[in-house]
C-alpha cells in the first residue's frame, strides 16, 4: 500500500508527460522524494517516536483487521463500541503516509512542474497532479475496505500486476527488440521500476526460514522482459495480417 501511490505516480506522470517533454524524469525524482520523506515522518510520528522502526501487535488471523464488526451488544439492545484496533499500526499507519504524501504533493509538485513542464500545453501540465486527488481517496477506501485481504495477497497482486502492466507498457510503446528499448532512457526506467516490483514480490512471497532455497528466484526477475522482446515478432499484428492474406 505504501508502494502504490508511487506507481500510480510514475504510471500518470509517463501517461501525460508526452513524448515531447523532458520533464518527466524529474516528475518522477519528485514523486520518489514526495514518498521517500513521507515514509520517513510517518514513521518518526508513529510509536516509538522518533525512531525508523515501529512498535506493531502480531497478525494472527483475518478478523484481526476488522475489529469494528465484533463490537459486543449486551442483550442484543445497543452495541457498545469499544473495540481497537488489533493490527496496530498497520491499519492506520497508511492513512497516514497517504495524508503525508498528498501534503508534500501539494507543496513541491506544482511549483515543479510549472518550472519545467515547458513541453506541455497549460491543460495538461498538471494532470498527473489532478490524478493523484482520485486515486489517493480511491486507495484510502481500498485499505479501509480491503486491508486485511491484502496483507494476506499482496505479494501474488504485485507479481501479476507488475507483469500484465510491464506487457501493456512494451505493446503500446511498440517495443519489439533491444533497440527499441534502449533508444530512451524513460524506457529503460520504466523497465527498471517493473523488475524492482517483481523483486519485492518474490521477496515477499519467499519463507524466512528459508530463505537460501527462495532468494535464487530473484534470477527470474528480468524473464518476462526477455520473453517478450524474443517473443514480439512472431506476434506482430502487421506480420500476422499479411501471412493470413497470404493464405499461410
Amino acid at each position: 500500500m505504501a508502494m502504490l501511490p508511487l506507481v500510480l505516480h510514475w504510471f500518470f506522470i509517463e501517461w501525460y508527460s508526452g513524448k515531447k517533454s523532458s520533464s518527466a524524469l524529474f516528475q518522477h525524482i519528485t514523486a520518489l522524494f514526495e514518498c521517500s520523506v513521507a515514509a520517513v515522518i510517518t514513521l518518526l510520528v508513529s510509536d516509538p517516536v522518533g525512531v525508523l522502526y515501529i512498535r506493531s501487535c502480531r497478525v494472527l488471523m483475518l478478523s484481526d483487521w476488522y475489529t469494528m464488526l465484533y463490537n459486543p451488544s449486551p442483550d442484543y439492545i445497543t452495541t457498545v463500541h469499544c473495540t481497537h484496533e488489533a493490527v496496530y499500526p498497520l491499519y492506520t499507519i497508511v492513512f497516514i503516509y497517504y495524508a503525508f504524501c498528498l501534503v508534500l504533493m501539494m507543496l513541491l509538485r506544482p511549483l515543479l512542474v510549472k518550472k519545467i513542464a515547458c513541453g506541455l500545453g497549460k491543460s495538461d501540465r498538471f494532470k498527473s497532479i489532478y490524478a493523484a486527488l482520485y486515486f489517493f481517496p480511491i486507495l484510502t477506501v481500498l485499505q479501509a475496505v480491503g486491508g486485511g485481504l491484502l496483507y494476506y495477497a499482496f505479494p501474488y497482486i504485485i507479481l501479476v500486476l507488475s507483469l500484465v502492466t510491464l506487457a501493456v507498457y512494451m505493446s503500446a510503446s511498440e517495443i519489439e527488440n533491444c533497440y527499441d528499448l534502449l533508444v530512451r532512457k524513460k524506457r529503460l526506467i520504466v523497465l527498471f521500476s517493473h523488475w524492482l516490483l517483481h523483486a519485492y514480490g518474490i521477496i515477499s512471497i519467499s519463507r524466512v526460514d528459508k530463505l537460501e532455497q527462495d532468494l535464487p528466484l530473484l534470477a527470474l526477475v528480468p524473464t518476462p522482459a526477455l520473453f517478450y522482446l524474443f517473443t514480439a515478432k512472431f506476434t506482430e499484428p502487421s506480420r500476422i495480417l499479411s501471412e493470413g492474406a497470404n493464405g499461410h
